[in-house]
């Protein structure tokens, strides 16, 4: 097609985009395919992870305005653009029982009210192809559980012109993915690849993390090859710095065994207005010739 493909990648916190499917955007970025990060929560209650800034009395004041600030350098690094939704996070309960979610936080909101405002954002950027994430979050944190379900909504909403009509001229997006990159077989791929180099792996604790939260497979039909950008991948989520350990597990295997042994990132296709045929490489396959 000779208009400029677009691509939305629907988040819920700031740091998601560049765990989850930065490759493939900065691969996109790369052929000239306009990217927008939506990020639905300004990640005010995110935990900070990264042990060399725990206790540190500025970033914990003033959290929201550091993250901000690693969102704009990660968004940098990647080549795309981003947009708030202006939700409030509603941190990770723990416990037993869990704990009430807080009085405002985006997990409490109406879903058809919250959907208007990534609809709004739709009709403005009017993406072909929207990445968002599966109904369990991907991970059960009650902001990625909503995030997909304001995506669901909104995919439908923006192309009816009865829906949101205050939200301007109705865009029909033509195909919605969930990310799905951190699926079984990647993890078990990896972590006996490098045993069998004779390496530490770090995803033993991540197999034992699947059966914890006994996420059930899910089926992949894209494998996007992005094994180019995986550098850029890292050193985006490198720039949130809160929230990423440098030295920890995520960055300790080697790049030439990822490349090698898992050269893709995954998806899930939910939703498509398109023919296509499965299994892809190519979230705009069906578009491009449409």
């Amino acid at each position: 097609m000779s208009e400029q493909l677009r691509l939305m990648a629907v988040h819920a916190h700031p740091d998601d985009e560049s765990s989850k499917g930065a490759a493939t955007m900065a691969k996109y970025v790369s052929e000239g395919v306009d990217v927008l990060v939506a990020t639905c929560t300004g990640g005010e209650r995110g935990s900070i992870l990264n042990p060399k800034l725990q206790g540190d009395a500025y970033i914990e004041a003033n959290i929201h305005e550091v993250r901000r600030k690693e969102m704009d350098e990660a968004r940098e690094i990647l080549g795309v653009k981003q947009a708030w939704l202006g939700f409030v996070d509603s941190g990770l309960p723990e416990g037993d029982p869990l704990p009430p979610l807080p009085e405002g936080c985006f997990a409490l909101q109406d879903v058809d009210e919250a959907a208007g405002a990534l609809v709004r954002l739709i009709r403005e950027f009017r993406p072909h192809v929207i990445t968002t994430y599966d109904e369990n979050g991907g991970y059960p944190h009650p902001d990625h559980i909503m995030t997909h379900k304001i995506s669901m909504v909104a995919f439908d909403a923006a192309a009816d012109p009865d829906r949101y009509p205050e939200a301007g001229p109705a865009w029909r997006p033509l195909k919605l993915y969930y990310n799905q990159g951190f699926n079984r077989s990647r993890t078990e791929a990896l972590h006996e690849a490098l045993l069998e180099r004779g390496m530490e792996s770090p995803y033993g604790e991540w197999l034992k993390r699947f059966d914890e939260f006994q996420r059930p497979e899910r089926t992949l039909t894209t494998y996007v090859p992005c094994a180019d950008y995986f550098e850029i991948r890292d050193k985006a989520l490198i720039a949130h710095a809160t929230q990423i350990d440098p030295d920890g597990g995520w960055f300790r295997v080697p790049m030439d065994v990822q490349r090698e042994v898992w050269p893709t990132e995954e998806y899930e296709l939910a939703k498509s207005l398109v023919d296509t045929t499965i299994p892809e490489d190519d979230l705009f396959a069906g578009i491009r010739d449409n």
